[in-house]
């Protein structure tokens, strides 16, 4: 059978995911690969992401660098195999050299002549201020590399060693010394999702407090059989099963709303979303059938997913499919909070940090253990009324772990 040469491009992976850098090459020109070998690993704007190869043969050509940026259709690698197999474990791909169409770009085809860039070296000089056309390109055919436009940078004093990631560029305003920061990956990606949010959805935030003393005493007893399981028992499992129950009786806050068809999807699966805070920026794992598990087995996949997602080696599965959301603002001390709506969901609740503090109790003056809760949501699909019952029911359940419990059975 003669050989077949195939370029295989950067394929849509799904949840809007556009382009993604390349983080590093498993695979170098030359190397034999077999179908599934993984070739390379890319940071998109939600988790660092393997790509298999669906092919087995030989790498004839790798089409970017180390660092650069992809776009989904971009050539990755030229392939030769004789292999007739050509499923990738990424999604159906055909096997032709259009296995995702190219876009049309015909005004930058035509800069493209005249110099000779990667989009992330242009992505680069306009960060550090260079003039494409000042550039003596260094690469093949007078190709313009990231090394001629730092080297430029740098003789023309325009950039310091800081700046030379392609990320961080020093300036002075009138004012003073100033830094600019590429706005990238999971921060983009926030940025985006934040705008579309708001912009969509008319945002009310419900604030109460709910008395957790007897939560913290059945937490506290229950802590050490959870360690001896290997697992970190915090408030927060707690809160996903007391969310679930009131969910239960409020159906509208577990819901989405069809723009499209001005239909209310009212949701009867419970998959419930904790926002986690990684050193990229805010991602949200979701528990899958929450209303299933227990306590502990909730309080176990938090700590496996919120550990996944600080490493960004998340599966995308688990950043999608939520209904509701919790963010834990307590945990930096904060309060209360307006938190944003995870769109398309139509609720989100933030728990502050718990405080003692003296209240009245059937006459008597206590000091009580106090959590804060923040409850932004969707005025279109729930109104003030309904958001302030959901809270109360939320209360509740909090309040009496015992109820909690029996909600469990």
């Amino acid at each position: 059978m003669n050989p077949v040469t195939i370029e295989f491009r950067f394929p849509d992976v799904g949840e809007g995911i556009a382009e993604g850098e390349i983080v590093s090459w498993k695979v170098r020109e030359g190397d034999a690969v077999k179908e599934h070998d993984v070739l390379c690993e890319i940071e998109t704007d939600k988790a660092v992401v393997e790509i298999p190869s669906p092919y087995a043969g030989s790498i004839l050509k790798i089409h970017h660098k180390q660092g650069e940026t992809v776009k989904v259709g971009e050539t990755l690698v030229t392939i030769e195999t004789a292999n007739e197999a050509s499923v990738s474990v990424v999604g159906e791909l055909p096997r032709t050299e259009t296995v995702l169409p190219r876009r049309e770009e015909a005004a930058e085809a035509k800069q493209q002549k005249e110099i000779l860039a990667t989009p992330a070296v242009r992505v680069l000089a306009k960060q550090l201020g260079v003039t494409m056309s000042s550039v003596t390109g260094s690469g093949p055919q007078g190709r313009v590399t990231d090394e001629d436009v730092r080297k430029h940078a740098g003789e023309k004093g325009e950039a310091t060693e800081t700046q030379l990631t392609a990320t961080v560029t020093r300036k002075y305003d009138m004012y003073g010394y100033i830094e600019r920061i590429s706005l990238r990956g999971v921060r983009k990606a926030i940025a985006k999702n934040m705008v579309h949010a708001v912009s969509t959805a008319p945002h009310v935030t419900h604030m109460d407090e709910a008395d957790v003393t007897s939560l913290h005493r059945h937490k506290e007893r229950e802590k050490d059989f959870a360690a001896s399981q290997g697992i970190h028992l915090t408030y927060l499992p707690f809160v996903v099963k007391a969310v679930i129950a009131a969910l239960r009786k409020h159906p509208y806050l577990s819901a989405s709303l069809d723009d499209d068809t001005q239909e209310i999807v009212l949701k009867k699966y419970y998959n419930i979303g904790v926002a986690v805070d990684t050193p990229d920026g805010l991602l949200v794992p979701v528990i899958k059938g929450a209303d299933q598990k227990s306590i502990l087995a909730i309080a176990k996949e938090i700590g496996e997913l919120a550990e996944r997602a600080a490493k960004r080696t998340i599966d995308l599965a688990d950043l999608k499919g939520g209904t509701f959301t919790i963010t834990n603002v307590g945990v930096y001390g904060g309060i209360h909070a307006t938190p944003i709506i995870n769109w398309p969901e139509v609720a989100i609740l933030a728990t502050g940090k718990i405080q003692d503090k003296v209240v009245s109790r059937e006459g008597e003056i206590q000091l009580r253990k106090m959590m804060p809760l923040s409850l932004s949501f969707d005025h279109r699909v729930v109104d003030g009324a309904e958001a302030a019952r959901f809270v109360n029911d939320l209360k509740m359940y909090l309040e009496d772990p015992d109820m909690l419990l029996v909600e469990e059975q």
